[in-house]
């Protein structure tokens, strides 16, 4: 975790510190020197050899990774740079690295290497306002073949600096903007990394934005100062990821930041997704919107469980039903159609295995999660319909104010096929597991509840509002919609023998290329609240819904 800083920023991630089995650690000293030329330029030569082609050999490995080696910790950046496939990038980042991350000295020692990559340890003295330090970490080069020259060169990314850097990310030293926090949840118990590292990337955004509101002192720090949320896709469409402090030269005095969060609620979700090599989950105060505990695993990896986007699936239904009953194209005990394929817009729409319901009602599609139920009623419906639904009663989209960085969710307007499928929680809709546990809250109370993480009055944010209510009638048929899900449908393995008033949703998100599809299962349980998401987890009720349901009996 950490902040922003006064030091000057490196252009560009600093250089790729390199080595190879068979040649021994390097120190850097020295300074940049443009005219001390760098490989051979063999296009001034008369009769240029056939252009290579196919991987580098083991020899050009070690020889690529020793030259490139030499001379960086030479000082000479360009030479260096030239060694590279990045070279416009590899020189600004290698002439930052000395004047800007103020290492003055670093030592390189390779480990055996695997193919054309180069495991390596790096120790390196920074030294900063009279203070030093030494920062060791491991990290990794690949040597391949540039294309157009056959030359074996240095395959220049950010990571080969450091495994935590990525595309636009840079590296500085100096005096921190924000001084540290001393995070507490509701009751004023300390949130410790070490005891929460599921909160890695929260407090590392909490610092950044209230470290100078919570009246500690900074200092002097080396950390990574991240993309300002550019380049970013996909999944990880949702937001920058917060800067990090990887080393201290001297400690700040930390400030104390009250958070809504609930530590042990926070211990039993980070036990929960720790379940699954990928997952994330949020649980909220229905009533209030109070965030108790989020959730990430990896747990020091992109903070999916507020800035994911991914397609909900299944579990979309809950906003789709709600507009299909306030229109009065759907009835809890109403018949309704699910037959084993709908067409819409040029697209065959089908069911899970291909089942249908024959004369059946609204609950009995929605309690089996009926995708054919949803896509015959397109043909009824706007374009506008779903986004406008989804914005002005469940506040998606609405610039949510949470404390720290967050995406707030997506419904774009769509049309024909895509329209269709958005019913059922694909095509363009985009979520993660904080917007869909405020979904199942909202259903809960009627009322859409911003979700925040640190009370608005700390620093005056004003919290997004929904235009409307959920409609009384809606409402309480959503209501038992999810309940009857719960008890009876597709959630009720993982809700089993879970009393009080509860409701359930489960989701199934297909991804292109992806073998299993994404497992979501949205809840609530009294006034708690809980989404989580399992990528490639396959049917949310086996794989999201037991980290749900652990999390809704210990506080529901």
């Amino acid at each position: 975790m950490r902040s922003g800083a006064k030091a000057a920023v490196i252009g560009g991630v600093f250089a790729a510190m390199v080595g190879a089995a068979g040649f021994g650690a390097y120190a850097l000293t020295g300074s940049d020197d443009d005219s001390s030329g760098g490989p051979l330029d063999l296009s001034a030569v008369g009769d240029k050899p056939a252009i290579k082609t196919g991987p580098p050999s083991a020899a050009e490995v070690r020889t690529t990774a020793r030259e490139f080696l030499d001379a960086w910790q030479s000082g000479n950046a360009s030479g260096a740079a030239a060694l590279t496939d990045g070279r416009g990038d590899a020189k600004t980042a290698l002439t930052g690295y000395r004047k800007d991350a103020h290492i003055v000295q670093v030592e390189l020692e390779p480990r055996a290497a695997t193919g054309r990559s180069v495991p390596f340890d790096v120790s390196a003295v920074i030294s900063y306002g009279g203070r030093k330090a030494t920062w060791t970490y491991d990290s990794e080069l690949t040597v391949t073949r540039q294309k157009t020259t056959g030359r074996a060169v240095v395959d220049w990314k950010p990571s080969v600096v450091h495994p935590q850097l990525r595309t636009g990310d840079t590296l500085r030293t100096g005096e921190a903007d924000a001084p540290p926090i001393k995070a507490v949840d509701r009751e004023g118990a300390e949130l410790k990394e070490k005891e929460h590292p599921g909160l890695h990337s929260v407090l590392g955004a909490l610092r950044e934005r209230y470290g100078d509101k919570a009246g500690g002192k900074p200092g002097v720090e080396l950390w990574i100062a991240r993309a300002k949320g550019k380049g970013q896709s996909g999944a990880e469409a949702g937001g920058k990821r917060p800067d990090e402090t990887l080393k201290v030269l001297s400690k700040g005095t930390p400030g104390t930041l009250r958070t809504t969060l609930d530590s042990g609620l926070q211990t039993a979700a980070e036990q929960a997704v720790s379940k699954h090599g990928k997952a994330a989950m949020v649980a909220l105060k229905a009533s209030t919107g109070e965030i108790l505990a989020v959730a990430n695993s990896p747990a020091s990896g992109f903070n999916t469980a507020f800035q994911g986007s991914y397609a909900p699936g299944s579990t979309m239904k809950v906003i789709t039903s709600s507009l299909l009953l306030e229109k009065g194209l759907a009835g809890y005990d109403k018949p309704h159609p699910c037959p084993k394929y709908s067409t819409y817009g040029g697209w065959k729409f089908q069911n899970d295995d291909k089942f249908e319901i024959r004369n059946g009602t609204f609950a009995q599609s929605f309690a089996r999660s009926c995708n054919t139920a949803f896509i015959t009623q397109a043909k009824k419906l706007d374009d506008g319909d779903l986004p406008r639904q989804a914005r002005e009663v469940f506040g998606i989209g609405l610039n949510w104010q949470t404390g720290v960085p967050t995406f707030d969710g997506s419904v774009p307007v769509q049309s024909q096929a895509q329209m269709a499928a958005s019913l059922i929680g694909q095509g363009g809709v985009r979520m993660n597991p904080l917007n869909m546990a405020s979904v199942a809250a909202t259903v809960r109370t009627g009322n859409f509840h911003q979700p925040f993480i640190v009370a608005p009055s700390v620093d005056d944010r004003q919290v997004a509002k929904a235009a409307r209510s959920l409609s009384p009638a809606a409402a309480d048929q959503l209501r038992s919609l999810m309940r009857l899900t719960a008890t009876a449908g597709t959630a009720a393995e993982a809700m089993s023998g879970m009393g009080g008033d509860i409701g359930a949703k489960t989701g199934s998100a297909e991804v292109d290329g992806q073998k299993e599809a994404n497992g979501w299962f949205t809840a609530y349980r009294g006034d708690l609240a809980a989404s989580a998401v399992v990528p490639g987890g396959g049917h949310g009720g086996s794989s999201a819904g037991p980290l749900v349901a652990q999390l809704l009996r210990q506080g529901g």
